[in-house]
């Protein structure tokens, strides 16, 4: 497409994800006209800014693809199933030969792709660097010229690896490091990363183009660790332990970070062998010089403490696991209980508490029993209670709230959370406040779909913790 660059229209998919998240605001000040493709649009509908475009789009949806996709100029696919227990190859291979199909037909002028850093000359590549590559493949073959950036560890304030170093680092005094803490890889900051994605819109393209792209500095999660402690002004006791298994590790990474074991086991089998950038045409192409190791992770921390963090990597729908279709499963009965109480408080005043619930704040009463029904959940491959939530007092429909997801909120007066803990059916809790005489009042309502007599076995079972 030879459009003029003031009428350019950028497409956006996953711009409810990390990356996503900080490229949409980037995108959104250069002045481009965007547009993001959302299964669920109500997510980011009061996210973005007045002039961008919210369309409803599923890659496995032909028609709505082709809405998506018309007039568009530059197309970035940010579309992956990592936090997925189905077979997330076979999902994300379908959903990039859906997504190429698509570009095609509509004469998308260029698709730009993030995929991840691996060879395989050292050794197989994990199930996950594998799909991520193929998927690149997939675009290059469609016809439409894609530029497929490769990147290793990502730090910034939010960023997987980040959340996964500092609360190693913070939690404990003496570590136990498995050999693929010392696995050498090639960090880039996320803005770094971002800055690469920005430039891949106004790049003079011909052809199909593959890029490596890296921080400054080759290391390991060893050697984040280490500056991570250095930083802080903290002492850490490394001790190396010649052999734990992938699921022992990330049931371990479990325990003590924010990832939860199916995310972990992935991240794990991903840096069994080193991602370093072998080819350095992404430095003569674009006029980035990365950052090193040391100044990615300052950056991160002072983002951190100013609590200034654009997105966090539990953001996407899909850090929750694959959306479970329901389809064809018959529920039984919709089972629900209510509670109110009257408060001799304002009704906004009233609602404060309930929108900061969760996270640090913690669920208020009986936390030991929250806290060990998350962990019930991280044994059996759940989320658990560990993601927390994005913002301390903030609440935007589509965040992730510990094992929660916000599907409805309105200000002051109603906070609905869909569960995303696994359950034999389907569980909601939703908070209201009401204005009364004197005060308000605040109603509490659980209300389950059961699935089978193991799911009415389960509500029965859990009814009394509701009672007191």
């Amino acid at each position: 497409m030879n459009t003029a660059p003031e009428n350019r229209l950028v497409l956006l998919t996953g711009a409810t994800g990390y990356v996503g998240g900080r490229l949409r605001v980037e995108i959104e000040e250069m002045g481009l006209r965007l547009r993001c493709m959302a299964r669920h649009p109500r997510n980011l509908r009061d996210r973005v800014a007045a002039a961008t475009e919210v369309v409803a789009g599923d890659v496995f949806d032909p028609a709505s693809l082709d809405r998506a996709l018309e007039g568009v100029d530059c197309a970035f696919y940010l579309i992956h199933s990592m936090g997925s227990d189905e077979d997330f190859e076979l999902k994300d291979r379908e959903a990039a030969q859906a997504f190429a199909a698509a570009a095609a037909r509509k004469g998308v002028g260029r698709i730009v792709y993030l995929g991840g850093l691996g060879h395989d000359d050292e050794g197989e590549l994990s199930p996950h660097l594998r799909s991520r590559q193929e998927v690149g493949r997939i675009l290059r073959e469609s016809g439409v010229p894609t530029i497929e950036f490769r990147a290793s560890i990502v730090i910034g304030s939010g960023s997987l690896s980040f959340e996964l170093v500092r609360a190693l680092v913070e939690r404990l005094p003496v570590m136990l490091t498995p050999s693929w803490t010392t696995v050498e890889a090639q960090p880039i900051a996320i803005r770094d990363l971002v800055a690469y994605l920005l430039a891949a819109i106004d790049l003079e393209l011909d052809e199909s183009r593959v890029y490596e792209i890296g921080g400054a500095d080759r290391c390991s999660y060893e050697s984040l660790m280490r500056q991570y402690a250095k930083q802080r002004g903290l002492k850490r006791l490394m001790l190396r332990v010649p052999v734990i298994t992938p699921w022992l590790s990330s049931l371990w990474l479990g325990l003590i970070t924010p990832i939860y074991a199916r995310v972990g086991r992935k991240l794990v089998e991903s840096i069994k062998h080193p991602t370093v950038v072998r080819d350095d045409r992404a430095l003569r192409d674009f006029a980035i010089g990365p950052m090193d190791m040391a100044t990615a992770i300052a950056r991160a921390l002072e983002k951190e403490e100013r609590q200034i963090v654009a997105s966090r990597w539990f953001d996407a729908l899909s850090s929750g696991g694959e959306q479970r279709s329901w389809e064809g499963v018959r529920f039984g009965l919709r089972l629900g209980d209510r509670r109110s109480v009257r408060v001799p408080l304002r009704a906004a005043e009233a609602f404060r508490p309930i929108r900061r619930i969760g996270g640090e704040t913690g669920w208020y009463a009986f936390g030991r029993l929250w806290r060990l029904r998350g962990f019930i959940d991280l044994l059996i491959g759940g989320v658990g209670l560990r993601r927390g939530r994005r913002h301390p007092d903030e609440v935007h429909v589509g965040d992730a709230l510990d094992f929660w997801r916000v599907e409805a909120y309105e200000p002051d007066r109603r906070l609905r959370l869909a569960a995303e803990m696994k359950l034999p059916g389907r569980a909601w809790l939703e908070f209201e406040v009401e204005p009364a005489e004197g005060g308000a009042t605040i109603h509490q309502t659980a209300l389950y779909d059961p699935v089978g007599l193991w799911g009415l076995a389960y509500w029965y079972l859990i009814y009394p913790l509701h009672c007191v």
